[in-house]
């Protein structure tokens, strides 16, 4: 048994389509995927995405927007120091 491979776009388009109200019994027909793998898809990419940023995309632009915070923060504490003196 061999797996396919199937890049990024060609998952989102199908839930996108998916998303438009096509049935995912419909997707799998039409495009050769089994429906389980449609499903996981859409858990992947379907739910809990805004503009198409995936749920690992989101976390790690979270993490660095709170690293840039926090460089920020400190970067407002050296220029009150260093305007004092």
């Amino acid at each position: 048994m061999t797996t396919k491979k199937y890049d990024l776009s060609f998952k989102k388009t199908l839930v996108e389509l998916y998303q438009s109200g096509q049935s995912v019994k419909e997707l799998s027909e039409d495009f050769g995927v089994a429906s389980g793998t449609l499903y996981k898809w859409l858990d992947l990419y379907g739910k809990d995405t805004i503009s198409g940023v995936s749920n690992d995309e989101l976390r790690q632009l979270k993490r660095e927007n709170a690293k840039l915070m926090e460089q920020n923060e400190i970067l407002k504490k050296a220029i009150v120091i260093f305007t004092t003196k």
